[in-house]
This record gives structure tokens, sequence and C-alpha cells, in this order.
């Protein structure tokens, strides 16, 4: 994939452009800033509770929290890959490849371990769209964290 390229043959969309291949970077809104951390917390929180009060034993219990963990790793390392590799900064495919492998592998091991466990449809359920919603806050914060920096080192 290559770099993003300006558009110089029309210059009375300039600034748009300029927008657009963050010359002028946006700060994310701090409401949105804090939803993203608020859903994070509130999705880790209810994993964590919920593995908490499971009937599951110890090893169990082990293998979801490492499932979350390894989950909320890789998505963040997707993020900045992709990011990375749309504004020209090199990323090697291996690393890629495997950002995407283990997020992939991360819900996989999730699907699996679930559908294998002695639970109800309702824990089952609950730890699916806890696990997602954890996943998803991770993504945000993570790209609220490098937008609020970027754009405080183009202010500066």
């Amino acid at each position: 994939m290559e770099p993003l390229k300006s558009n110089e043959s029309n210059n009375n969309s300039e600034p748009k452009n300029a927008r657009l291949n963050n010359a002028y970077p946006l700060k994310p809104s701090a409401a949105f800033v804090g939803a993203s951390w608020m859903t994070l917390i509130i999705g880790m929180t209810a994993y964590c509770i919920g593995l908490y009060n499971s009937a599951m034993a110890y090893n169990e219990k082990g293998y979801y929290f490492t499932i979350l963990l390894f989950g909320l790793f890789s998505v963040i390392s997707v993020q900045k890959s992709v990011r990375d590799r749309l504004e020209g900064i090199p990323v090697t495919d291996l690393y890629y490849s495997i950002s995407w492998f283990s997020t992939i592998a991360s819900i996989v091991l999730l699907i699996i371990g679930l559908w294998n466990a002695d639970l109800l449809l309702s824990e089952k359920g609950f730890f699916g769209m806890s696990f997602v919603l954890g996943l998803f806050s991770a993504l945000a914060v993570q790209k609220n964290t490098r937008d609020l920096k970027q754009f405080e080192s183009t202010t500066i």
C-alpha cells in the first residue's frame, strides 16, 4: 500500500485536502473521549465481575481473563498498524498480519471456549457482549489517544 498523496491539481479545495491528509488534525471531543474510556472501563469491569461470580474452576477463569487481555492488546495493535499504513508510516507485512491474526484468534478462542463451557446461554451472551464492548472501546481509546497526541503536536 502506498502513502496518501495530496491533490495538487485542485487549489480551490486545498484546506479540505490538507485536513483529510492530517495537516490540520481534528481534536476529538471531550464527550467522545469520555464515552470511550467509560465503555472500556464498563466492558472490562463487567467481564471481570462476571468471571469472579461465575462457578468456573480457576483455570477456566484464567483462560477467559487471558483471552480478554490478549484481545485488548491485539485490537490496539491492529488499530495502530492500520493507521500507520494509512499515514504512510512503514509497517512490516509480518507485524500487520500478526496483529490481524491475533485479533481474530482472540475472538475465535473466546467463541470456542464459550461454546464448550458449561454455562447458561445468558452467561455466554454476557461474556461475549462484554468482550466485544471491551475490544471496540479499546479501539476508540487508542484512536482518541493518537488523535489527541497528533493534535497537540501540530498546535505547539
